[in-house]
């Protein structure tokens, strides 16, 4: 079995870092002729509605139901490899935690229409873009506070404990292993732009091993980000999409040639030592060295790159979003793209 399931922290850099894309595109293509109807299975209700059944008789029909999530869901997401689903259920079923956390979760998410509606129009560009993109089998779930949108063999889960809203009574608890400015971010407005950043990142475009330098990640980061852009729902916006508060971004749009300017006085584009600019690329409450009384927005190495993409697609009208992906010449997509900010 293909097992590519990934912790939440591996995501942390591009998966809520996904960018301030203002969807406001009103020349997109019409997909209405591609067939994609997106449903998310619901196993954690299915796990609930087996609470008052024979835990054994339960554990056979969901392994019937879900095949290889079931098995994954029990030896690796909340069990072990020596766990036994009856084990694991019964646990379960006598946790008061997971029972508030259940019913805290079939509150807020009484139904996934809205989601399932999104991704549909979402896979329906990506297949506009894409023909032979396959649509996964979408499965929702409660991780455990561990698993955003883990990927297993043939199906994405969405782990709904990390989207319950930002003021969520169960994100004060877990404050140690997932700081507020982090958890300000998971919401369920968020689930659609989570699902299409990872899809983006492991089905489609691949960062390519010789991208060392910031310059390379930005430009990788920047056109990952104009291509959800063109794929995401037009009501996905900026800040949803970047990860930023208004604040956040506010400042990172009327900073931009300033922001520019620091990383050229300070010949950063050509760095390739990751401990030196990684803080341009990762999730954080601020960006160290710029700003003051820590207003910075973070990631701005991710911002900037997607500012040059997008002036790079204004100089070139004709260079198609397949192309653009395609291309893995950072160096000329900076130099065509005559991008030039003005410090404030």
């Amino acid at each position: 079995m293909a097992y590519r399931i990934k912790p939440l922290q591996i995501y942390l850099i591009f998966l809520c870092s996904a960018v301030l894309l203002s969807c406001n595109d009103t020349n997109k293509p019409d997909v209405s002729k591609i067939a994609v109807n997106v449903k998310i299975d619901r196993f954690d209700k299915d796990l609930a509605n087996g609470a008052e059944k024979n835990t054994t008789a339960t554990s056979a029909l969901l392994r019937k139901k879900y095949g290889v999530f079931y098995d994954d869901y029990i030896h690796k997401i909340v069990g072990n490899p020596s766990s036994e689903g009856v084990e694991v259920l019964s646990a379960l079923y006598k946790d008061k935690a997971y029972k508030d956390l259940s019913t805290e979760i079939d509150s807020i998410f009484p139904n996934l229409n809205a989601q399932e509606k999104d991704l549909t129009e979402t896979f329906k560009y990506i297949k506009y873009y894409y023909p032979k993109a396959k649509v996964p089998h979408f499965i929702a779930f409660i991780s455990g506070f561990s698993y955003q949108i883990p990927i297993g063999d043939k199906y994405y889960g969405i782990g709904l404990d990390m989207f319950l809203g930002k003021d969520s009574k169960f994100y004060r608890g877990i404050v140690e292993s997932v700081p507020r400015y982090l958890s300000a971010q998971f919401t369920p407005e968020n689930i659609v732009p989570r699902v299409a950043t990872t899809y983006a990142h492991e089905e489609l475009f691949r960062e390519p091993d010789e991208n060392r330098t910031l310059l390379s990640k930005m430009i990788f980061q920047g056109k990952i980000l104009y291509f959800l852009e063109k794929v995401l729902p037009q009501h996905v916006g900026d800040s949803t999409l970047l990860g930023y508060t208004q604040k956040q971004y506010d400042w990172a749009t009327h900073f931009e040639g300033d922001i520019w300017a620091y990383m050229l006085q300070n010949n950063l584009l050509y760095e390739s030592d990751y401990q030196k600019i990684q803080v341009y690329l990762s999730e954080g409450p601020f960006t160290p060295g710029l700003g003051e009384n820590r207003e910075s927005a973070p990631k701005l190495g991710v911002f900037t790159g997607l500012q040059i993409v997008k002036k790079y697609m204004a100089e070139h009208p004709k260079i198609t979003v397949q192309q653009l992906m395609g291309s893995n010449d950072a160096q000329k997509i900076l130099q065509q793209s005559r991008y030039k900010p003005k410090q404030k």
